[in-house]
This record gives C-alpha cells, structure tokens and sequence, in this order.
C-alpha cells in the first residue's frame, strides 16, 4: 500500500494491497518477528489496524469527493491466532447511507487458510474540507 504522508508509520508496517475495486479492498498483513507478542502471534492491536485499514478504504470510496470517513464504531471478533501470516482483511459493504457507511471485514491467516477475526465498522462520512485560507493557522 502506498503511504501518502511522508514517514507516517504505516510506511513501516507490511501493508499490502491484494484487491481495490468498486465492491471489495483486501489488503494483506505480514507477519514478520518484530510484530508479533510473546506467543508468537500476530499482536491483536495490528489486527484491528488491519481491519480498521481496509474497512477505512472501502468506506471513503462512499464519501463525496474531497471528503473522508472517519471511523465511529468497530467490533471485533478474535477467533484464532495469526502464527503464519499473512494476515489478510477482506472488507465488504453491508450498507451505506448518506451520513454512515457499514463495512464488514474478514480476516484470514492466509497460511493455515483460517478464519481469525470478524469485523463489523460503521464510518461516518466527513464533510469536504474547506481550503486553508492565505495566512492562516491550519
């Protein structure tokens, strides 16, 4: 996945985009020794980046142009451990209305070919931001 903020830490992290199109994002989460906790799983707080990533993705294509979604409501399931890897998310929409988006996500440990989280997240839709002012505080 391409960052888009110069040193932002998602640049650090193994993100990887496997399918963005119009109905469905999944992006891919590898898992490498420096991100998993001491049972040598992927850490469960990567996970819910993961989800909250590809959700996030999915739900902006339903904003209006020059506006964002920003997350309002996540609800994880954790069901099996990610020891392989990748993790791979799998967001789908359930419903998108005019000031909120649902988004469900699936995440699979790719390896052991295994559910590993269900993920259900409502977005709620940004309004567009005005242009900063000349001379101006941000």
């Amino acid at each position: 996945m391409q960052v888009t903020i110069p040193g932002h830490l998602f640049g650090q992290l193994p993100f990887f985009d496997v399918v963005d199109d119009e109905d469905t994002v999944v992006v891919d989460l590898h898992n490498r020794p420096d991100l998993r906790n001491v049972r040598g799983a992927l850490q469960g707080g990567l996970v819910a980046t993961l989800i909250d990533v590809a959700g996030g993705r999915l739900a902006v294509k339903y904003a209006s142009s020059n506006a964002g979604a920003g997350t309002a409501d996540m609800t994880i399931h954790y069901l099996a451990p990610i020891v392989g890897g990748p993790a791979r998310a799998t967001a789908t929409l359930v419903r998108a209305g005019r000031r909120l988006v649902v988004v469900a996500v699936d995440v699979v440990d790719v390896a052991a070919d295994r559910l590993a989280a269900r993920a259900t997240l409502s977005f709620a839709l940004l309004d567009a931001k005005a242009p900063a002012q000349p001379g101006t505080a941000p």
